[in-house]
């Protein structure tokens, strides 16, 4: 089987500044980025000038751009949330997102990893979640199906979403994390595997890539908790979003895929501290999975954006009564939609 090659032009890496000096983590990455376009997106909140080394071929937003851009709106694009209105502006066909507290990982050989190459990889060939292939991703070098796996499945389907993974500090939740201090990941596992129909997954915005033509409006800011912070513990929109893309991708017979690349995520945070903040949304993770997993959309959601508005108002229905923060992430699902459409037809009278 040949598979299309995608383009380093057709390509845009998201970065979502809180830190006001990008220059030690734009530097670490050089040798990736700086082959591709770059959407910087600047934390409203931010009142430091942002400092960007040169070389990079990027555009910055900041709060006056998106005021501009969406004039009124609910959804709030603060704290690492940054990332889904770069996800809005994009205008290319694969966006790839990394967090400016991780560095390029190493392998098992002490080469620096090439995420953004790998993640591109994972998005080309094809995903197999009709039938769990024991060999990881049959498209991997030295990798392919194995005995017994039906020859009808072999060509898979469109990978759509690549979620990564990371080195030193693991993605645990607060309490996870406030138990074992000192814990740290360093088992590097070059392997990659498509996620099961049905099977769900939390998704984190850390280190990830999708094709935005085909499941973009499903990676939305959607659960969001009223003491929401800045940290990844204090966060579980993106959990929420993964759950959401997840089902979108299931539904539209498109794939998922999870493992390399890996990058290096710095400490940062307390954990004891924002537990303060996180413990409301574990408790509402009871629910949000076995919903999720329960979804059933109808054979009219042809695309991902009547796929959200078919979720939003299940989640308005069925879940609105257990708690006023499901209302809420039905209402800006909506809401998300709306800024997406609304953007795209912008471009198209810009001839964009």
């Amino acid at each position: 089987m040949t598979h299309p090659i995608i383009k380093d032009d057709e390509v845009d890496v998201v970065v979502v500044a809180i830190q006001p000096d990008l220059t030690s983590f734009l530097e670490e990455w050089r040798p990736i980025l700086s082959r591709y376009h770059l959407i910087i997106i600047k934390d409203p909140e931010m009142k430091e000038e942002l400092k960007i080394p040169e070389g990079f071929n990027h555009d910055l937003y900041t709060k006056s751009d998106m005021d501009r851009i969406l004039g009124s709106t609910s959804i709030l694009f603060s704290g690492y949330s940054c990332r889904y209105f770069g996800y809005l502006v994009s205008r290319k066909k694969y966006i790839v997102a990394v967090d400016d507290d991780c560095v390029p990982a190493k392998d098992d050989r002490g080469f620096i990893f090439d995420a953004v190459a790998q993640h591109i990889s994972n998005l080309r060939f094809p995903a197999t979640p009709f039938f769990f292939n024991t060999l990881y991703d049959p498209y991997q070098k030295g990798a392919d199906f194995v005995r017994g796996y039906p020859f009808s499945l072999r060509n898979g389907v469109k990978c759509a979403l690549s979620c990564g993974l990371w080195l030193n500090l693991a993605d645990y939740d607060a309490p996870t994390q406030a138990l074992k201090p000192e814990e740290r990941n360093s088992r590097y596992v070059d392997a990659v595997l498509t996620v099961p129909l049905k099977g769900m997954m939390p998704l984190s915005g850390i280190n990830v890539a999708f094709d935005r033509e085909a499941i973009g409006p499903a990676l939305i800011p959607g659960l969001r908790l009223a003491v929401e912070g800045k940290q990844r513990w204090e966060t579980i929109e993106d959990i929420w979003c993964g759950m959401c893309a997840k089902v979108v991708c299931d539904h539209l017979g498109l794939g998922v895929k999870s493992g390399v690349p890996y990058v290096w995520r710095k400490d940062r945070g307390d954990a004891v501290e924002t537990l303060k903040k996180e413990w409301r949304g574990m408790k509402l993770m009871e629910e949000v999975v076995p919903f999720f997993q329960s979804v059933k959309l109808p054979g009219t959601a042809a695309v991902a954006e009547d796929c959200v508005l078919e979720i939003a108002a299940m989640v308005k229905e069925r879940l609105g009564s257990v708690d006023p923060l499901f209302g809420q992430a039905a209402d800006a699902m909506v809401e998300w939609i709306r800024l997406w459409k609304g953007v795209a037809s912008v471009d198209r009278t810009l001839g964009v």
